[in-house]
């Protein structure tokens, strides 16, 4: 059974180049092993979603800009996440804040490509359909 997400999460991109941290306020009033609960809305970057360190997307202008610069070579940019859509699918049954929690099978997609997964759920007590 998966297990539920909340702030201190570790999460991986398929383009970046290091882990990073999900921060999730405590606006949904809701703990899960005394740290805030995530929802599906907590994808807002810079905010929720941290940088991956470098990102190696061509679809990202300023990889696709450096790489061009560099003859074609590819040259990793800072990364600076785009996510416009929620995570999902979220559990099925499980609200947190009315919105469906968050849990460690769920993904997030980067405007440039890259596929956002929980590595590190941030506790390991609670699990949710």
């Amino acid at each position: 059974m998966p297990q539920q997400v909340c702030m201190g999460a570790m999460m991986t991109c398929s383009f970046g180049a290091a882990p990073s941290s999900l921060v999730v306020l405590p606006k949904n009033k809701v703990m899960t092993s005394n740290m805030p609960a995530a929802n599906i809305m907590d994808n807002i970057p810079m905010v929720n979603i941290l940088p991956f360190a470098m990102c190696s997307s061509l679809a990202n202008p300023t990889v696709a800009a450096a790489t061009t610069a560099a003859l074609g070579v590819l040259t990793p940019m800072p990364c600076v996440p785009v996510t416009v859509a929620p995570w999902a699918p979220g559990s099925a049954t499980v609200m947190v804040a009315n919105m469906p929690a968050l849990n460690n099978t769920c993904t997030l997609n980067c405007m440039w490509g890259g596929v956002i997964t929980i590595s590190q759920p941030g506790q390991t007590t609670v699990q949710i359909p």
